[in-house]
């Protein structure tokens, strides 16, 4: 339990900032609780003054009734104004956290995790945090107050009836511990099947051509309504915990008046008592109900808001990308791979024990089978993946001495999958670190990329949106906008992981074109599929297994009649 309120202290510690509104929630609130006590304060008076018959009292009762209105209505006003704007304000800035905490998580995470149940917690989750903190804060001191001045009232008038009611405390309390224990659970259920029903949404949406051209529409949608419905059963779960609690509580309360209105209208109790007394002591009681009811609804809010806390904090407090160097070289693009090995979590062993050395300038083709570890190498070198063993070294200095951006900042890499924004072609080529690069520039490397021309025939040239993910563009014109891009870069290691197996000649051409612009006076390490990059380059290593087989320049590979010989005759007679 200790642990809970860990992470609900936590929670309320986001609320500090905010501590002078919440000066201004509690006092609306301590006026509306106020108004409360003297509607029965009010019916004992007015009671009184008809037994009485004092005239000037019950003439001037409505005028009172219509102000007491008024104030309640003013203090419920300002009380719950105000929790809103503490909530709304809570929700912006624990997203921002969780926003800027997404960025600076290792790559691992994202292949953990679906993007579906990424967002969810950004969306979804975040908001029910403020059912834990803001909203049942509100109710606890709204209800809190009211319920406090009813029982101060009620001790006030006579004491002895009123620890009657207080006996079945504890039972109450008791009751809503149950409750709270299923609710976390089905809480937690709830948000974790949000996730699911995210997920098929973006998977639909992403993949909309293909579920479109091979009919998996019934599918989707049957997928779609599956998530949706296991949502909707915790959910009502949920309901049914929280519909039940409330009853239960009042039934005991009624049970409770109910003794006490008996022990009440006994002839040796009532003696003292008026009857303005009694009527307003038994309203009083009667208008308990109300604020413990709703003190035992705070108990669902807390559990969702705390099964939110929870995974959000848990997101929060992931282990960030490791960051601990701290030097800031300028590279030239000598890069030294001494017996680097890499292990996945599932314990595949992606590269075993590689050594290569590879001098600036030169431009470097890594072949071999897919899956033989050519990707997962490059990885390496941009630090998406960590070394399990061994080190790489770049101009003598230990990869993991370097500065994290100051590292990713000096290598240009142009992957198979091009990732292009839902921006202007300019602030697709001209993004991130880049994004003060004068017009020239941008066209300079477009036109470096073999990009200019088409870029030039668009709707509005440079200034054309390019819509989701870039789809309005065929592949080779997006692989062209990425060459862009990494040439505008001007970093001194690139490497390019050329999928050219997809793209018609005409394409081809250009981007071979584009590839050799870009690889001038830079380290390149191409993971190569086409001869003639192959062909040209300073020294072909061929890797199978995260190893490597052989290495040399075409023609000495050629000569060895080995593993690149038989790759090479493969190819050719493809071709």
């Amino acid at each position: 339990m200790n642990h809970d309120l860990k992470v609900y202290l936590r929670l309320l510690s986001y609320l500090k900032p905010f501590w002078g509104l919440m000066i201004l929630v509690v006092v609306g609130f301590a006026i509306n609780a106020a108004t409360e006590v003297s509607v029965a304060k009010l019916l004992e008076k007015i009671i009184t003054a008809i037994q009485d018959r004092d005239e000037s009292f019950t003439s001037l009762f409505p005028f009172l009734v219509v102000l007491l209105i008024f104030f309640r209505g003013v203090g419920s006003f300002v009380g719950g104004y105000y929790t809103s704007v503490i909530s709304r304000n809570l929700v912006f800035n624990i997203r921002q956290e969780v926003f800027a905490k997404l960025l600076k998580l290792p790559s691992q995470y994202y292949l953990d995790n679906t993007s579906g149940h990424i967002t969810a917690k950004i969306m979804y989750n975040v908001e029910q945090l403020t059912a834990a903190s803001t909203d049942s804060l509100r109710t606890l001191v709204q209800q809190g107050l009211i319920a406090m001045a009813l029982l101060g009232y009620l001790l006030y008038s006579n004491w002895r009836l009123t620890l009657c009611i207080l006996v079945f405390g504890p039972l109450i309390g008791l009751l809503i511990r149950k409750a709270a224990k299923r609710m976390r659970t089905l809480s937690m259920q709830v948000q974790d099947t949000m996730g699911d029903v995210n997920h098929v949404v973006q998977e639909t949406v992403n993949g909309n051509l293909v579920v479109k051209s091979f009919g998996g529409q019934t599918y989707e949608q049957e997928r779609f309504k599956l998530h949706s419905l296991e949502n909707l059963r915790r959910g009502l779960k949920m309901v049914v915990v929280q519909q039940l609690n409330s009853p239960v509580v009042q039934l005991i309360m009624a049970m409770s008046l109910s003794i006490i209105i008996w022990i009440a209208l006994r002839p040796e109790i009532l003696r003292e008592t008026t009857t303005g007394e009694f009527v307003a002591y038994i309203t009083a009681a009667g208008m308990l109900s109300k604020p413990i009811k709703a003190l035992t609804d705070i108990n669902e809010k807390l559990q969702r808001g705390m099964a939110a806390a929870y995974s959000v904090f848990e997101l929060l407090d992931l282990p960030e990308e490791k960051n601990t160097g701290t030097l800031t070289p300028a590279l030239k693009g000598n890069i030294q791979f001494e017996n680097a090995g890499l292990i996945y979590a599932d314990g595949h062993e992606a590269i075993k024990n590689f050594n290569l050395n590879v001098k600036a300038g030169q431009t470097v083709a890594l072949v071999g089978r897919s899956g033989a570890g050519k990707t997962s190498l490059v990885n390496l070198l941009v630090r998406f993946q960590e070394l399990s063993s061994g080190r790489i070294l770049l101009d003598q200095y230990d990869i993991q001495d370097i500065e994290i951006t100051s590292l990713r900042t000096q290598i240009a890499m142009v992957n198979q999958q091009v990732v292009l924004f839902n921006r202007t072609v300019r602030e697709n080529i001209a993004y991130g670190q880049l994004e003060n690069a004068t017009d020239e520039q941008v066209i300079a490397a477009a036109k470096a990329a073999y990009a200019h021309d088409f870029i030039m025939s668009l709707p509005q040239g440079y200034d054309t949106q390019l819509g989701a993910q870039g789809l309005n563009l065929s592949g080779g014109q997006r692989q062209r906008i990425a060459i862009a891009r990494a040439i505008l870069k001007d970093a001194p290691i690139l490497i390019l992981d050329e999928a050219t197996s997809a793209l018609d000649n005409e394409s081809e051409y250009f981007i071979q074109q584009a590839f050799d612009a870009a690889m001038q006076d830079r380290t390149t390490i191409v993971i190569a599929h086409r001869l003639s990059t192959i062909e040209n380059a300073d020294l072909i290593v061929v890797m199978d297994k995260g190893m490597i087989v052989e290495q040399g320049t075409h023609a000495e590979l050629i000569e060895k009649h080995g593993a690149y010989y038989q790759l090479h005759q493969r190819n050719f007679e493809e071709q």
